[in-house]
This record gives C-alpha cells, sequence and structure tokens, in this order.
C-alpha cells in the first residue's frame, strides 16, 4: 500500500476567466502534518474544496487517490462519509445551540428519526474531553470564546470518524495562548491517534512549529514541497511563496509628523448586554496627522469595542466623552455624522462587516462615498467604473476587472478592496482593525505601503493589531489596552515585545 494516504494528481481548476489551479499535483503522507501555503490567491483553498467535495467531481479536472482509491465526491457529505472533514476560517457554528447538539448537527445520533438525547451527551463529552474543552456540553456557543470554538469544531470533525482533518488559517483569530493550545492539540491528535492533518496558515513560524512538510503553491501551481524534519526557515519558504527573497517585512519610512489631529477624552463605553459593566474605562489617547499610533492588547481587551464606539456610537451605551478632531469638539451619533466628519474604520470583519460580496469592486470602492459620483439620487456609472479601475491599479488588486465581484477574491485582495472603499470615502482620520489579519507575507508589505502612504498624506492612523511585530514593525507611537483601560503609552521605538506584555501583565495584577 502507498505511503500516501491522499494524492492529487493534475488538478486543474478554472473559473469564468481566471485559471485558480494549473496542473497541481500535491501528496501527503499518512500520520503527518502537512502544511499548505502560498501567497493570497495561490490556489490553497480552491484545492482544499476541490478535495473537501465544496467543488464536485466534473468541476475540475484530475485525480484525487484517498487510501489508494480513486474518488470522485459530488458534495461534502461524499468527503466525509470516506473519512475527510474540513474546518473553514469561518466556523460553521449555530451559537444559539449547545455545544453537544453543535458537535453532531448534521451527523445526529438518531433512530428512527428520533434524537438519542443521552447518547448525544455522552458521546459530545468523550468527544470534549478529547480535546480539552472543560464546558458543560449544554453550554450554548455563543457564549464561549473563538478558540474554544475552534475546539468544538475539531470535536465535530472527530465525532465524523475523519482519518484527514483540513483547517484552513485556524489560529487567524485567536490569541497566542489559544493559538498554542491549539497547536499542542493537533500535534496530540497526530501523536497519539494518528490524525492526519492538512494545515493552511500565513503564520510562518506555526507552520515551522508543527508541520512535517511544507507544501508551496503559486499562482495556482506547485511550486515545490519542503522536508521540515530539519526546520526550515521563514525566509526560505517566503522565498518559494513569492518567487524571491523578502529581505524587509515592514517598507522603510521616515516619518512627517505634524500638529494633533485627532484626540479621544475620557471616552467611557457601557457594555450594551449588560448596562452596569463598563466595558472601556475612561480612555485618553491623541494622534498627531502624519502619525500611525498602534492599539496593543490582547483579544478581548476592548480595542475593537472602543474603535467601534468611537466610529459613530457603532458600539456600546451610554457612551460618554469627547472626541476633537482639528481642536474642535465634534459629535458623533451615527455612522454617517462619523463619514462626514472625516472618520473611517476598517471592520477586522471583512466577511460579513466590511464588503458586500455580491457586489462587485467598483461598487464597493463607491459604497462609503456614494454622494461623490450621484446626481440628484442618480449613480453616474461610467465615474465609478473610472474609479473603480483607478484604485484596482493603484492598490494592485489582483481581479479580471472591476466587475469582478469581490466574493471572488483572495483575502489580500479583499482587504485592498475595503481600504479603497474607505480612501475614497477621503477621511482624515483611519482606524485600522487588524487590518492584515489572514493575509500572507506578501500581500501584507502591499497593505503596509497603502498605510504609509495615507501617513505620509497626513491622514491620523490609528491601528489595532494582535500581532506584536507588525505593531512593532510599522507603528510610530503605541498605547497599551487591557481590560478596556489604557496601562501604558511609549514610542515603537523605545518598544520591546516583553516590556509590552510585562504591562499587560501587570495591570491586571494591580486591578
Amino acid at each position: 500500500m502507498s505511503e500516501y494516504i491522499l494524492e492529487m494528481k493534475n488538478i486543474t481548476k478554472e473559473f469564468p476567466g481566471v485559471v485558480a489551479l494549473s496542473d497541481v499535483t500535491f501528496k501527503v503522507r499518512k500520520g503527518e502534518i502537512h502544511a499548505l501555503v502560498g501567497e493570497n490567491g495561490a490556489g490553497k483553498s480552491t484545492l482544499m474544496n476541490v478535495l473537501s467535495g465544496i467543488y464536485p467531481y466534473g468541476t475540475y479536472s484530475g485525480e484525487i487517490i484517498f487510501k489508494g482509491a480513486e474518488c470522485r465526491f459530488r458534495n461534502i457529505r461524499d468527503s466525509e462519509a470516506a473519512g475527510i472533514a474540513i474546518i473553514h476560517q469561518e466556523l460553521a457554528l449555530n451559537p444559539f445551540m449547545t455545544i453537544a447538539e453543535n458537535i453532531f448537527l448534521g451527523n445526529e445520533r438518531a433512530r428512527n428519526g428520533v434524537i438519542n438525547w443521552d447518547e448525544t451527551n455522552r458521546e459530545a463529552a468523550g468527544l470534549m474531553k478529547r480535546v480539552g474543552l472543560s464546558e458543560k456540553h449544554s453550554t450554548l456557543v455563543k457564549n464561549i470564546g473563538v478558540g474554544k470554538q475552534q475546539l468544538v469544531e475539531i470535536a465535530k470533525a472527530l465525532g465524523k470518524n475523519c482519518e484527514l482533518l483540513i483547517l484552513d488559517e485556524p489560529t487567524a483569530a485567536l490569541n497566542d495562548d489559544d493559538s498554542d493550545h491549539l497547536l499542542r492539540l493537533l500535534q496530540t491528535l497526530n501523536r497519539e491517534h494518528g490524525l492526519t492533518c492538512i494545515l493552511i496558515s500565513h503564520k510562518l513560524h506555526e507552520v515551522i512549529k508543527i508541520a512535517h512538510s511544507i507544501t508551496v503553491l503559486r499562482d495556482g501551481k506547485t511550486i515545490e514541497t519542503l522536508d521540515n524534519s530539519v526546520p526550515v526557515s521563514e525566509n526560505r519558504i517566503i522565498r518559494g511563496m513569492v518567487g524571491r527573497e523578502l529581505t524587509d517585512r515592514f517598507p522603510k519610512r521616515t516619518p512627517k509628523i505634524g500638529e494633533i489631529g485627532f484626540e479621544i477624552r475620557d471616552w467611557v463605553v457601557y457594555d450594551p448586554l449588560d448596562e452596569e459593566r463598563i466595558i472601556i474605562d475612561h480612555v485618553n489617547l491623541y494622534v498627531r496627522k502624519g502619525e500611525i499610533v498602534g492599539l496593543a492588547g490582547l483579544m478581548g481587551a476592548g480595542r475593537t469595542e472602543l474603535a467601534m464606539s468611537v466610529f459613530g456610537r457603532a458600539y456600546g451605551k451610554k457612551i460618554s466623552g469627547t472626541l476633537i478632531k482639528d481642536g474642535k469638539e465634534i459629535t458623533l451619533h451615527n455612522i454617517s455624522q462619523a463619514i462626514d466628519n472625516g472618520i473611517a474604520y476598517v471592520t477586522e470583519d471583512r466577511k460579513t462587516a466590511g464588503l458586500i460580496h455580491i457586489q462587485d469592486i467598483k461598487r464597493n470602492i463607491t459604497l462609503a462615498n456614494l454622494k461623490e459620483i450621484t446626481n440628484r439620487f442618480v449613480i453616474n456609472e461610467d465615474e465609478e467604473i473610472l474609479i473603480g479601475k483607478d484604485y484596482r491599479e493603484r492598490f494592485n488588486i489582483k481581479s479580471t476587472s472591476v466587475f469582478q465581484k469581490v466574493g471572488n477574491l483572495s483575502g489580500g485582495n479583499q482587504q485592498k478592496v475595503v481600504l479603497s472603499k474607505w480612501i475614497f470615502a477621503a477621511p482624515d482620520v483611519l482606524i485600522l482593525d487588524e487590518p492584515t489579519r489572514g493575509i500572507d507575507v506578501g500581500a501584507k508589505y502591499e497593505i503596509y505601503k497603502i498605510i504609509l502612504q495615507l501617513a505620509d498624506a497626513g491622514k491620523c492612523i490609528i491601528m489595532i493589531s494582535s500581532e506584536l511585530p507588525e505593531i512593532l514593525g510599522i507603528t510610530d507611537r503605541l498605547y497599551i489596552i487591557n481590560e478596556g483601560r489604557v496601562v501604558g503609552e511609549m514610542k515603537t521605538s523605545e518598544a520591546t515585545q516583553e516590556e509590552i506584555m510585562s504591562i499587560i501583565i501587570r495591570s491586571s495584577a494591580e486591578r
């Protein structure tokens, strides 16, 4: 029998006007953790969608050999029946159902159409123990964090007796502790239970840490497979991904910082679900024109809540405090007023809140500033096309045209569309919430260049990032946020990751 549990041979997949995969060959040994890496748009998710039956047999050419037999999956149920499970970056859980119900959703423990709840709860408890979940099986999924929701997804896959588990960016939305826990779990399942895993990730240090083999895709083609038994370097992987050495992760810049352009004074926000609980606790900060200010902190520290509450009270209750722009106090009761006052917020959730996926590129770019191309409530579509083409060229948005739907773009190109949308709105203050989440190193570099161009144009930039190297690499000054409070401020040039974490730990101990 072959040493390979999976062989994908000469896979070619085309979309209208685009060859997503071109003669791709991909092999995975039984019992290994195999990483699949590449830039956004390289074809990683497309290849896994072919494997899992999301793109059914007949919509692509090539062969899939799983456990020695050719497979022609018509849908995802076929691949799951064969022993293949996929966990997407956007988790497929029902937040209003219990953990046990989610684990067996679509795989119910039932006889004659009646669910056996004793069996469901007993088996769920066993699977939860296996993945390290200590919650009660009756806990609603909406009441647990994203890290634990990932564990529910893995338990769900194990409940289907999967032999090959595909994880697409499993740690993209997790903090360092949750990421470490998830990686240790994968190693345990691999070592002690022989589970074979395919891991798609842009976090190369995590790939190097746990993968046995690393396959690189570029422009829809297989470039190479690296043996990681002697750990390879990040630069070696990047060279395969982008086709060149990437010597600097962050663009060089000489800041041109002016006077204070935006201030937040004594800002207080209460939880919209519990109006007695303070989420943002008397926060004070300022940003100068041409300055990039970072907000560092752990997940749940209140950074996103602060940003959304400032952006036209998009989050929170009983909000108080003062916003000052260009030396004058401004009052923002809604998002429209925030936009009219030159404030923009690039959400961390581009999928549900940043873009309209069924609309094309040009419409998404003009969406936040339609009045600029509207005459008596009628959109000038010729002008919209020209604007779309201008931003597509300026920001190197890889697409067939400005008429392509953004739902068909890679994550990095979607993020460029989001940035284009808010830049077209001509803001003076731009709040960026995890602007490079789930984006490869090459696309990150291009996003960084856009951010620096905006700063050089005199914009006030506030940047939230959970990646401390990113905060230290691109900002001029940073505030450390913990439990809804500003607990530290320093020039980035004087900061280290260790110092930031020690400030967070000390502030928690002092509460």
